[in-house]
């Protein structure tokens, strides 16, 4: 089965095909702005590059952020727009928390695992998980302070676009393994949508924004 992964709610643009799990062609860049512009014409180069179709495709997933107003929606409205275009392809939304969380390997668990995404502003978005990756309650912001609190006295991994600019201050906290992603990693996004397919629980994608965007009238 062929899969197509995409991401724009960071400053990159990820796009990748994957066939039966494995990595077929992938197209990454580092993007302040204009991912939405690039999105469409790279999926449509990467699908006829292995003379494809959109058609063709078993499953699309798309991470659903959180992260940039304008790169959530731009994703995640590429997606529901195949999945009207095609119904016959399954389309499975899948957060940047669990894309981050995947990539732990197993001896990297610790008894909290903390995903930290980049807001660009002081605070972080949050997920926690268990040494199982269960979710400790429900994704949401939270500043510097609270984060170091909520975490002291356990052993902890983190990762995340976060995790640079957290750990830039010293927290003091028992650590047990850091992965500073810039960005969500691909194979991790196609890999736990892929997981959903096969279990047939995936997830229509619905933006996933913890704040509101930042605008102001000119």
């Amino acid at each position: 089965m062929y899969t197509l992964a995409f991401d724009t709610t960071s400053d990159f643009c990820s796009v990748g095909l994957f066939k039966d799990g494995e990595k077929q062609e992938v197209f990454e860049k580092e993007m302040d702005f204009g991912q939405a512009e690039v999105l469409m014409p790279k999926i449509a180069e990467i699908l006829q590059n292995r003379d494809l179709r959109f058609k063709d495709l078993g499953l699309a997933v798309v991470c659903t952020g959180p992260g940039s107003f304008t790169g959530v929606r731009s994703s995640v409205s590429a997606a529901r727009a195949f999945s009207l275009a095609c119904p016959e392809v399954t389309v499975c939304g899948v957060s940047a928390f669990e894309a981050y969380a995947a990539d732990f390997e197993p001896d990297e668990l610790a008894e909290i695992n903390a995903v930290l995404i980049e807001t660009k502003r002081e605070d972080f978005y949050v997920q926690y998980y268990d040494c199982n990756l269960g979710k400790m309650g429900a994704p949401g912001t939270a500043f510097y302070e609270d984060i170091k609190h909520f975490l002291s006295s356990h052993k902890v991994s983190l990762a995340g676009s976060g995790v640079e600019r957290f750990l830039s201050k010293p927290s003091g906290l028992s650590l047990h393994a850091i992965k500073m992603q810039s960005h969500p990693p691909l194979d991790k996004l196609a890999l736990t949508g892929i997981n959903r397919y096969n279990q047939k629980n995936t997830d229509f994608p619905k933006p996933l924004y913890l704040k509101a965007p930042d605008v102001c009238v000119k």
